[in-house]
């Protein structure tokens, strides 16, 4: 695997940092700007529509520059809105600051799985991905408690200064491994880029995405309520207990990397029912502390199993213009996180119980496979063969020239 990855990996970690730390600082955020807790929680909403919108909307305005470049000047954005966040004189100023570092979340994201994917053998696409998403899950294991941990102890600025030095050391890593390819890449352009998010079959790869990622978030938005009140682990085991996550989803997210190479549906597939099936056992599982924390890292290893396959299978629809659909995945990704949510609360708020929001995302999961069965039969009617290389006959002089 070219060292150029682990610059990728880097620029994974400090957004994955950035993105799931605020949830641990909001009670100093919220002492320290005079505002309650819930206010404070929107933060976390701003970011995510700043992801939403910036994934599609940056992919197309920079669709005719070099990738290379893309990700450089994506990582300066991140770095600029931390900064900002560090030094939001209120709470409307940071809240602005919080959409601005999410901006180029997705389309980051969306670009280094372009970038990854070129640079290897057409055998290690599905792991190249993987190895960039490692910093997004390593982010969950190590980046968060300790960034948690400084904002405990130093002020919650002091975290986003942090995570900005995280990006200080991506961008430089960028400028040194990346190669330059502005002579390689070839250009899309947004027309091209467009017309391939007309198809039926992108569509139903995002639409698998919102679902099968809905799945997850319906139940670990509530994974608190749960492992308290259900599991009785007591307030302060539960920082532990989402490191395990963490391993768990790096476990899953390094495994689904390899299979997908061999097998990319049958990986999805594996994924999803996996999903499900942890998902459903959810309450019987939650009755004692040791199965509860063998639940999440469960949990973890289901739902990222299937992160590089639902990425690459969006980027094999659309590989006549890879680039925004790719960065788009990324927003139905947070469209997930939103939506999933949502539904465990309203399973919640039936009065279901504390562990009813995983059996909700059980039903999220399965409708991910239909929707992901529903995408292979439609393969089959247009006679399209469901390649397990993604993109591979469509850039072999670039993958061979990034390679150099």
């Amino acid at each position: 695997m070219p060292l150029a990855l682990l610059a990728l990996a880097v620029g994974a970690f400090g957004i994955g940092t950035t993105e799931f730390v605020i949830m641990g600082l909001l009670p100093e955020v919220a002492d320290d700007l005079h505002v309650s807790i819930p206010t404070a929680g929107h933060l976390v909403s701003a970011y995510a529509l700043g992801v939403v919108i910036g994934a599609p909307l940056l992919a197309a305005l920079t669709s005719r520059m070099s990738r290379r470049t893309v990700l450089i000047g994506l990582m300066a954005l991140f770095v600029a809105g931390n900064v900002l966040s560090a030094f939001a004189p209120g709470y409307d100023s940071l809240m602005a600051a919080r959409f601005l570092s999410g901006l180029p979340h997705g389309a980051f994201f969306g670009m280094g799985a372009v970038v990854a994917t070129t640079m290897v053998a057409p055998e290690r696409k599905a792991r190249s991905v993987s190895l960039m998403f490692l910093g997004l899950t390593v982010a969950n294991v190590v980046g968060v408690p300790a960034a948690t941990l400084m904002g405990q102890h130093l002020g919650w600025r002091a975290t986003f200064l942090g995570v900005s030095a995280i990006g200080l050391v991506a961008i430089a890593s960028l400028a040194l491994l990346i190669p330059h390819d502005h002579a390689h890449a070839p250009v899309v352009g947004l027309r091209r880029e467009l017309a391939a998010l007309k198809s039926l079959p992108v569509w139903l790869a995002l639409g698998t995405t919102v679902a099968g990622f809905g799945a997850l978030f319906s139940a670990y938005s509530y994974i608190t309520p749960m492992l308290t009140d259900a599991a009785g682990f007591a307030d302060g085991s539960v920082t532990l207990l989402l490191a395990l996550f963490g391993v768990g989803a790096t476990v899953g997210n390094l495994v689904g990397g390899r299979l997908a190479d061999h097998s990319l549906r049958g990986t999805l597939y594996g994924g999803l029912t996996s999903l499900a099936a942890v998902l459903v056992l959810f309450p019987l599982l939650m009755s004692t502390e040791w199965t509860a924390a063998l639940a999440v890292v469960l949990l973890g290893v289901a739902a990222f199993v299937t992160g590089s396959p639902l990425q690459l299978m969006v980027m094999e629809k659309a590989s006549a213009g890879p680039s925004l659909a790719s960065s788009a995945n990324q927003a139905a990704f947070n469209l997930a996180n939103a939506g999933g949510a949502w539904i465990g609360g309203l399973a919640l708020a039936a009065g279901f119980g504390a562990t009813s929001p995983a059996l909700a995302g059980a039903a999220l999961a399965v409708l991910g496979l239909g929707v992901a069965a529903t995408a292979a039969t439609v393969d089959r009617r247009r006679s399209v063969p469901g390649r397990e290389r993604v993109v591979a006959t469509h850039v072999p002089h670039e993958a061979e020239a990034l390679q150099h």
